[in-house]
């Protein structure tokens, strides 16, 4: 076996394709693999994939995968064939896919690397621009996109993510039986669910199927999901609710330490569980007189709601309201505006015990998304953010065959 049969059955090439030189410059580090066809040989028409002849050829490279540390292509003079029905077509070779200059195998490997590095660092260990890497990234997001099918999609969960430092967002959208992200786009307005809703009629679902949607209590999530998809029950994550009763406990705490400096630096011991706690921990926070320190008044809600998720929904009812008339009438400004929140939303938030749904599936998408952006210390644009995001979150059946 010669080295040409060698890389011949290495490159998977079958008729009439082989292997018909090979250059070999230890100087440059670099492999050159010619290939070529036999004569007389036949190719399918790219559109209706009728055996035809050459009709003529034109040269063309791609980079392949390092043979060792040497940088390897592959070299062909690709055919043009006359179909009867269709006229003159250039072929597609089966190494590589058309106006890409890479070949599958290489595409690959860049595709399996993107999920686990940045881009740039791709294209300096690749040896290429890292324009030519996010072509590649895009190319195959954006034909799994074509793909896609939301045919079955009724379940999902949206919630946003910075795109870069400041106050630009996306928002995500994910199927939450599929536990994916389905649809990305700029924005975190009511806009955006409309957009949504286009997304999902495009790719075989409706609006009208979608029944259950999760979120915060963002007003223009809420407008939005109201208006693009009329069929859905709101359910509010119950992470967002204990948020806000923390911030509301918070925000006790800072007004009371004007008057009671003992309050200063204990941020984080009303933040936290009392199982958390430490001993001594826990025994600053007991010190604090419950009738008379306001701070642990608002504390012992926020308790008392942990409490009330943890009932089922026949018990849960009763105890959430006590809780929004306790709030409302403790004379405590950000206790009762949580409470009057509460009431605003409170077929969202009940909700919660019917479909036990949260936005934890989108919370752990999110920390990779921005896990992924740290990285690569931002994106120089919206697509390029949009497909990593894709990419990371979007389970997407992407490798080349």
């Amino acid at each position: 076996m010669n080295e040409k049969t060698l890389f011949q059955m290495a490159l998977g090439l079958s008729e009439p394709w082989y292997v018909s030189d090979t250059k070999f410059d230890p100087t440059l580090k670099r492999l050159d693999i010619y290939l070529d066809f036999h004569r007389g040989g036949t190719f399918s028409c790219p559109e209706c994939g009728t055996s035809c002849k050459a009709y003529d050829t034109e040269e063309k490279a791609w980079r392949h995968l390092n043979f060792f540390q040497h940088e390897a292509f592959l070299h062909a003079r690709i055919p043009r064939i006359q179909c009867r029905d269709h006229g003159v077509r250039m072929i597609e070779v089966p190494w590589g896919r058309p106006q890409s200059g890479f070949t599958m195998l290489f595409e690959a490997l860049v595709l399996m690397l993107a999920r686990e590095m940045p881009v740039k660092a791709i294209a300096d260990l690749m040896g290429v621009t890292d324009h030519r890497i996010w072509r590649v990234l895009t190319h195959y997001v954006e034909a799994d996109l074509e793909r896609q099918d939301l045919s079955g999609t009724t379940a999902v969960g949206v919630d946003e993510t910075a795109a870069r430092r400041g106050h630009d967002y996306v928002s995500l959208f994910a199927d939450m039986g599929a536990k994916k992200v389905i649809f990305v786009t700029e924005g975190k307005d009511a806009a955006t669910v409309e957009a949504f809703a286009e997304h999902l009629e495009a790719h075989g679902g409706t609006a009208a199927a979608i029944t259950e949607v999760t979120c915060d209590m963002s007003p223009a999530f809420i407008a939005g999901v109201g208006k693009h998809l009329p069929q859905a029950s709101l359910t509010f994550d119950k992470f967002h609710v204990i948020k806000t009763i923390n911030d509301a406990v918070d925000a006790v705490r800072r007004e009371e330490q004007r008057t009671e400096p003992e309050l200063k630096s204990t941020r984080y011991l009303w933040l936290k569980n009392p199982g958390k706690l430490t001993v001594n921990q826990l025994a600053r926070l007991l010190a604090f007189p419950q009738r008379k320190c306001r701070t642990a008044r608002a504390y012992r809600m926020k308790l008392i709601l942990q409490e009330i998720y943890r009932l089922d929904h026949r018990e849960a009812e009763p105890a959430m309201w006590g809780l929004y008339q306790w709030a409302v009438r403790s004379r405590l400004g950000p206790m009762a505006a949580f409470g009057k929140m509460l009431r605003r939303h409170w077929d969202g938030v009940m909700r919660w015990y019917a479909t036990r749904q949260t936005n934890a599936l989108l919370e752990g998408l999110n920390s990779l998304v921005q896990a992924a952006r740290t990285r690569a210390r931002g994106y120089r644009s919206f697509q390029n953010f949009r497909t990593m995001i894709y990419l990371i979150a979007g389970h997407m059946g992407l490798l080349p065959t």
